[in-house]
């Protein structure tokens, strides 16, 4: 009977959502930890976004953003250095980003549609690139590095989490609805390369991108397709709703649709990869 008990099929409802849903925790915990060291060590950056040039006829001028304008929020979403600007420009997913700006003593709202263009990424990777015409400088020349407390780390730490996990589900309904760039999605192969080109640029860099890669794990593997431990929470609820498992047969149905996604959308990213080597023009 103490055997039994040990078996998984055989433990309580909640034991067994809280096995399966250790292992994405896993990643979200390691994101943050690392987010964590980073600030408390190292720094973070609080050196406010000052425009210093906005491109004749770009997206930003016919917006009407204007030099020396500070940039407060993005999409509703706190600008608190330099690096947030390029962040949130490239994770929103709408048409239209709103910008809001300090110019003197006045704040304004301002509606900016960006420009989709073929560009490098810092590393020289081709991407699409959304472009709205601005340079930015820090404020009075003065650059902000603040080595962080523990209560400040673990908030930024988990807003840093959060805001990257939001924003990616979000990226990824886009894409669903075409609404976003399909090209974008990479797999093993665009994860090794890149991995390559972000170790040239020092430790602390390559630290940060397994953050982010833990985030993505973490996030598809909470995914209701069944193989992976979202699938899993996914017959444990209803389980829960109905007062019994599944039945047998419709598990196997449910994991042979899983399968097929699965292995649809590893095609689809490994030809992605190699597109992105160049293999396919």
């Amino acid at each position: 009977e103490d055997e039994c008990k040990k078996l998984f099929v055989l433990k309580p409802l909640y034991q067994r959502v809280l096995i399966v849903f250790g292992g994405p925790l896993a990643n979200f915990l390691l994101a943050f930890v690392i987010f964590f060291s980073i600030y408390t060590f190292v720094g973070k950056d609080f050196t406010p976004a000052v425009i210093n040039e906005v491109q004749k006829d770009s997206p930003a001028m016919v917006g009407g953003l204007k030099q020396n304008d500070i940039i407060l929020e993005i999409d509703g979403n706190e600008v608190k250095s330099i690096m947030d600007v390029s962040k949130y420009i490239t994770m929103s997913t709408d048409d239209i980003i709103d910008f809001k700006v300090k110019r003197s003593y006045d704040e304004f709202i301002l509606k900016i549609k960006p420009d989709i263009v073929l560009s490098e990424d810092g590393l020289g990777n081709q991407i699409n690139k959304r472009m709205v015409g601005i340079k930015l400088g820090a404020y009075n020349n003065e650059i902000n590095h603040v080595k962080l407390g523990p209560t400040q780390a673990i908030y930024h730490a988990s807003h840093e989490v959060y805001y990257v996990s939001i924003s990616s589900l979000k990226y990824i309904g886009a894409m669903i609805f075409g609404k976003a760039d399909t090209s974008q999605l990479g797999g093993p192969i665009r994860i090794a390369k890149i991995s390559g080109q972000v170790a040239e640029f020092g430790v602390l860099a390559f630290i940060s991108m397994m953050a982010y890669i833990s985030i993505s794990l973490g996030l598809v593997n909470l995914f209701p397709i069944p193989l992976l431990d979202g699938g899993h929470l996914m017959f444990y609820a209803f389980e829960k709703v109905l007062g019994r498992p599944l039945s047998q047969k419709t598990q196997e149905g449910f994991f042979r649709i899983g399968m097929f996604l699965l292995i649809s959308l590893m095609f689809f990213t490994t030809f992605n990869d190699l597109k992105d080597l160049g293999l396919f023009k």
